[in-house]
């Protein structure tokens, strides 16, 4: 379909399933016809505010339909949980596009064996389906069972293909004395932060090359958003999706500081239905984004998947654990990392690996540098010194919660 059509598509639709919207769109988009893309830029922005009190907060808004999935996830900020719903069609649509994107991973290898060793939501339910369709053997591991436990199933069904979260990986690394035994030949990722200092480490942790872990990135609203490029050393959006990269003000979060090269990735989707996916704000940052062609085809594409911009601590937006992540690897190989903040204090805690002072002292500096703005915050007395410590890995700690790589606070 033409994208122009496509769009003015998508704003029938959207208006017919969600007649709210009609109220967003005739201050910002007067009639709300839409005849080119261009005039994408008027329509209103799909916030995290306009969607608690119109789409979270409604009482069953597709009762009656059969044809509904509804995936529930963390609670919003007003401390309810997202309930996001799919049409069969959705299902079938999210389904496609993510086999494509698995298929074009592992396109180069012949493997029969594929683990998902994930948390829950929509990822982790359609994972094996995605697999079988492969014809692949596959098993899946509750993120919620003891380390051990997975550690056993991993040596037991030795899977080629393992498709997991970067906290969950860290889990494994730390558990296993030779995780060459396992015999993984590719790994998927999903769900957080990966660095490539921090995949440099898990690759040689496991035997196999850096190019042979692939980090996917999506979201319960939207479904499979993009998968890391190697050839291009950019990570490109998958079909069906409109992006814009927005600056802080233009998103509507103009207290965030980004950096000249970071944007706030916005999202448009012509094969999302149940959910009003038009100017969708993701809240993600990312680096160099830019508009690129693949295979005859303009992608949207970006370099780097860094933060998300929120206020886990004072001026938190201006932390990103990928960088920090990515300063730490270069200089440790057999830990785990736990950032803390408390009180204006930023802690890295190194977990698992014995480090000496010094070490910890390179650490410290390597994040300084690489990340400005902390020392700008030092300096300005809104963050206090940064600490790096040494400790012992406690897996009970970081079975807790699902994801692990974020700021979290003590």
């Amino acid at each position: 379909m033409n994208p122009d059509h496509a769009l003015v598509e998508k704003l029938r639709q959207t208006k017919l399933l969600f007649p709210w919207y009609e109220s967003l769109i005739s201050s910002s988009a007067g009639t709300g016809v839409l005849p080119h893309s261009a005039r994408l830029a008027e329509l209103p922005l799909m916030t995290a505010e306009v969607l608690e009190k119109h789409y979270y907060a409604a009482d069953e808004p597709f009762a009656g339909r059969t044809d509904i999935y509804c995936y529930k996830t963390s609670g919003t900020s007003s401390g309810r949980r997202k309930s996001i719903y799919y049409s069969a069609e959705d299902e079938a649509r999210y389904l496609a596009i993510k086999l494509n994107v698995v298929s074009a991973i592992l396109s180069d290898a012949r493997l029969t064996r594929a683990m998902a060793d994930m948390g829950t939501g929509h990822a982790a339910a359609t994972a094996e389906a995605v697999f079988r369709q492969l014809g692949m053997e596959t098993e899946s591991i509750p993120f919620q069972l003891p380390i051990e436990r997975h550690v056993e199933r991993l040596a037991a069904f030795r899977p080629e293909v393992l498709y997991t979260m970067p906290s969950i990986l860290d889990r494994i690394l730390m558990a296993s004395p030779d995780p060459i035994q396992y015999g993984i030949r590719k790994i998927i990722l999903v769900g957080e932060a990966a660095p490539p200092a921090w995949q440099q480490r898990a690759a040689e942790r496991l035997g196999i090359r850096p190019g042979d872990i692939t980090d996917t990135y999506g979201s319960i609203e939207i479904g499979t958003i993009a998968s890391y490029d190697h050839a291009l050393g950019r990570y490109v959006l998958t079909e069906g999706l409109i992006a814009e990269g927005l600056r802080a003000e233009e998103a509507g979060v103009g207290e965030a500081e980004l950096g000249p090269d970071e944007r706030i990735l916005v999202l448009t989707s012509t094969v999302r239905d149940l959910f009003p996916a038009i100017r969708f704000v993701t809240y993600d940052v990312v680096r160099d984004f830019e508009s690129i062609v693949v295979n005859g085809e303009t992608r949207a594409s970006f370099k780097s998947l860094v933060k998300r911009v929120g206020n886990e601590l004072k001026h938190g937006e201006k932390i990103s654990v990928y960088d920090i992540e990515d300063a730490v690897y270069r200089h440790i190989r057999d830990a785990a990392i736990r950032v803390v903040a408390k009180d204006n204090a930023l802690t890295v805690h190194i977990l698992g690996e014995t480090v000496a002072p010094d070490a910890l002292d390179a650490i410290k500096q390597e994040i300084a540098g690489r990340i400005p703005e902390i020392g700008v915050m030092i300096q300005g007395g809104m963050l206090q010194e940064i600490r790096v410590i040494a400790g012992a890995f406690d897996d009970t700690v970081h079975r807790q919660a699902i994801k692990g790589k974020k700021i979290h606070k003590a």
